[in-house]
């Protein structure tokens, strides 16, 4: 048993969605111990690793392409360019700026890096009081790693990875340099999803960077030993709680 909860017994997993009982499985059966103060937490990380997943599949399937900085393309009636990456216009909510880049995806392109920070805020968005995500994450730069501190996200060594954490595939003999690897998603059962390279197994994450290395290359790309997490425990203090019988995700309401 490595789900440990405070004073409290575990929550059955007969009460979780499908993706939930998912990664609920993988944190009980993982070497290392997850330790949470209640299991409003603890359902709180169900669904912001759920979330994180279901947003990955909505990138896949949208109109965003894959582009390098100088080529990317944001929506320039809410976000303005910069050397640095593309700031968010004073007078647009971060919680709106975030939902057109899924709903316009048509008018974006990026790489897989900026990819993740964006899937980063689209499940923290869909996981707390709206109001509180535009306190959270006002002035938003976007573009490779930039990302605001509320997120609090957590690079570990590692490969025992959990549905929801975001795993890097290293391409040492890289063509271009926007291929030195790839940023994903994992999303359970050997499937990731990395923008640029789309949904795959480990092996053909590994088989479409080998596509791009340089000219008689011989090494291949490898999925490296680390893995990137949100700060669960600090984020779930801006889900609202609301009354529930039987750990229903329903004891989380957006406002």
């Amino acid at each position: 048993m490595t789900i440990i909860i405070q004073s409290q017994e575990k929550p059955p997993i007969h009460s979780f969605s499908p993706i939930q009982q998912d990664i609920y499985r993988a944190l009980d059966s993982s070497p290392q111990q997850f330790f949470y103060d209640s299991a409003f937490v603890f359902e709180f990380e169900l669904l912001l690793r759920e979330k994180l997943i279901q947003a990955a599949y909505q990138l896949h399937e949208s109109k965003a392409e894959f582009a390098p900085f100088d080529v990317s393309r944001f929506n320039p009636q809410i976000w303005t360019k910069t050397k640095y990456g593309y700031v968010l216009k004073p007078y647009i909510l971060p919680s709106d700026a975030i939902r057109d880049v899924f709903h316009n995806s048509h008018l974006y392109a990026f790489e897989c890096s900026t990819a993740i920070v964006l899937l980063f805020y689209k499940s923290v968005l869909d996981s707390i009081s709206i109001s509180r995500f535009n306190t959270l994450f006002q002035g938003l730069l976007v573009w490779d790693w930039n990302y605001d501190q509320d997120l609090g996200i957590d690079t570990r060594i590692g490969r025992d990875f959990i549905p929801g954490d975001v795993v890097y595939f290293y391409n040492p003999d890289f063509e271009h340099p926007i291929w030195t690897g790839e940023n994903a998603v994992y999303l359970g059962n050997d499937r990731y999803f990395g923008h640029g390279v789309g949904l795959e197994s480990e092996r053909g994450m590994i088989e479409a960077l080998n596509t791009l290395r340089k000219p008689g290359s011989t090494q291949d790309a490898y999925l490296i030993s680390q893995h990137s997490r949100l700060s669960y425990k600090y984020l779930s203090q801006f889900a609202r709680r609301v009354p529930h019988q039987n750990y229903d995700s329903s004891i989380f309401q957006l406002l």
